[in-house]
């Protein structure tokens, strides 16, 4: 099963810095294990566009549409055999430490 990790921001992080290479050192975790697909770091969210289509007429609004203080910073794709292989893995990210991680089951088109 596929998975997608939103990577985002907390108001209330665990104290404390990450370390240089911790990121790099999960993501060779999960690609040893071959779970991770693919990730990357998103830019921040006055970087963000938002489309919508109302009434037929296109709105396009510079900046992300939801007034939130926490941001999605990345996204992580990988494969497990189940929800629970899914979680431990996430759970090694230093981002469950200084934000926090949602796990969202992929659902395929066909």
């Amino acid at each position: 099963m596929e998975y997608m990790l939103f990577i985002a921001t907390d108001t209330e992080p665990e104290p404390g810095v990450e370390q240089p290479g911790e990121i790099e050192a999960w993501v060779e975790e999960g690609d040893r294990r071959k779970i991770h697909k693919q990730g990357d770091r998103l830019r921040p969210p006055s970087d963000a566009t938002t489309v919508r289509v109302r009434g037929g007429e296109l709105l396009v609004t510079d900046g992300p549409f939801a007034e939130a203080k926490e941001w999605i910073a990345g996204y992580d794709i990988i494969e497990c055999a189940d929800l629970d292989e899914a979680i431990d893995f996430a759970s090694r990210h230093p981002m469950a430490k200084f934000g926090r991680i949602e796990i969202r089951p992929m659902w395929p088109m066909d």
